[in-house]
């Protein structure tokens, strides 16, 4: 159902920007910008991944330089911020869980899920990048237009991958199969 310029999925509201924007993620390019974007913070945490990530830190720090490592042991891994749960930085660049593969910005959680050691992909709010979930009275998804993002926006042009279709696997992490099929029958 379309409410006003917004899409309805059961109490979620997606804006037409999610479902219209070409996005495919060149990494190459952008060498994991999203990763080490300039600020105090890195992005926000849900409240049960804070203990899914304390259970696994000991395994993590395998994958991450020793100076993110530090931080981690000396700081905490989170922030809060007007009640928002975020994650650190490293002198506000890189994200505490950010390892290198030559100059690609990589996530050390999800190297470790993918190499079968944790069973916690990254968090959600990374996995969702560049969708972002906002709190309205439910869930709000919007698009976050960044300017080291415009390789993904040309390769989704080229390739003509929406976003919606390159966050498929996120988006039924978060809000299950059900609601994603939904999702896609009311946009087409």
């Amino acid at each position: 159902m379309f409410v006003s310029n917004f899409v309805s999925v059961e109490d979620v509201l997606v804006r037409p920007e999610v479902i219209e924007k070409k996005f495919e993620c060149d990494l190459d390019k952008c060498k994991g910008a999203c990763c080490t974007i300039e600020s105090e913070f890195g992005a926000p945490l849900l409240e049960e991944e804070v203990g899914k990530i304390e259970e696994i830190l000991h395994i993590i720090k395998d994958y991450i330089p020793e100076n993110h490592w530090q931080v981690i042991e000396y700081e905490g891994f989170y922030d809060i911020k007007d009640g928002e749960i975020l994650i650190k930085s490293v002198k506000n660049k890189p994200c505490v869980f950010v390892y290198f593969d030559n100059d690609i910005a990589k996530c050390g959680i999800e190297k470790a899920f993918f190499d079968g050691k944790v069973n916690f992909q990254k968090p959600v709010s990374c996995h969702l990048f560049p969708i972002r979930v906002s709190k309205f009275g439910g869930d709000v998804l919007r698009f976050e237009k960044f300017r080291e993002c415009t390789p993904a926006i040309t390769k989704g042009e080229k390739n003509e991958t929406k976003l919606v279709n390159f966050c498929k696997d996120s988006l039924i992490r978060l809000y299950g199969k059900k609601w994603f099929l939904k999702f896609k029958e009311i946009i087409g």
